[in-house]
């Protein structure tokens, strides 16, 4: 978009709870030239990070499950997701913060990680740009059980599954999160673990 498309921007919060919902009114310059007042509402959560952990002597990956409430009101029967680590930067460097995550959701310490592309996750929506990661990870790195901070209750379970079942769990439809399908499908094109 060129400079000079989008004028007059209003800012109004709806909700400011967990994260910030704003309601953005806005000038918006047609392709007739012609001016159009527009609103949208924009959940701002902050900017994340995902990681794949992968082990390619056994060509196994680590996942989580945990109970996710959007899903549970939009047909997710249980609400429970299986996932690859993510979390919000809160500050900190992606890089810093995946290897955080990490550990407190999987209980693995990975020094290496490799950032391997960013995405708008929910552009119509959502302001999060997440970034994504892989890092290799051996059964020496677990350093605890994981399951995610005490003051969060995330309640997450850590899951060590074969790269094919992962791929099939894809096609199964038992996984379903964005994040989790784009990292499987990286690590499948780029052959980091052997179907």
């Amino acid at each position: 978009m060129k400079n000079g498309e989008v004028k007059n921007i209003e800012t109004k919060i709806l909700s400011n709870d967990w994260y910030t919902l704003n309601k953005i009114t806005f000038d918006y310059h047609r392709e007739d030239g012609k001016w159009e007042k527009q609103s949208r509402e924009a959940y701002d959560r902050g900017n994340g990070a995902a990681i794949l952990l992968y082990n390619s002597d056994k060509n196994t990956v680590i996942l989580t499950r945990q109970f996710r409430m959007p899903t549970y009101v939009n047909g997710n029967t249980d609400g429970m997701m299986i996932e690859v680590c993510a979390g919000i930067l809160d500050g900190d460097s992606p890089e810093v913060c995946i290897k955080k995550e990490c550990e407190e959701e999987t209980g693995f310490v990975i020094s290496d990680v490799k950032k391997v592309f960013e995405s708008y996750m929910s552009p119509g929506s959502v302001t999060e740009i997440l970034h994504f990661f892989i890092g290799q990870y051996t059964d020496q790195m677990r350093t605890a059980k994981g399951g995610g901070a005490d003051d969060e209750t995330e309640n997450i379970e850590v899951l060590e599954i074969e790269f094919s079942e992962a791929m099939h769990m894809i096609a199964s439809g038992e996984i379903k999160d964005a994040k989790t399908i784009m990292l499987l499908q990286y690590a499948l094109i780029k052959k980091i673990v052997s179907a």
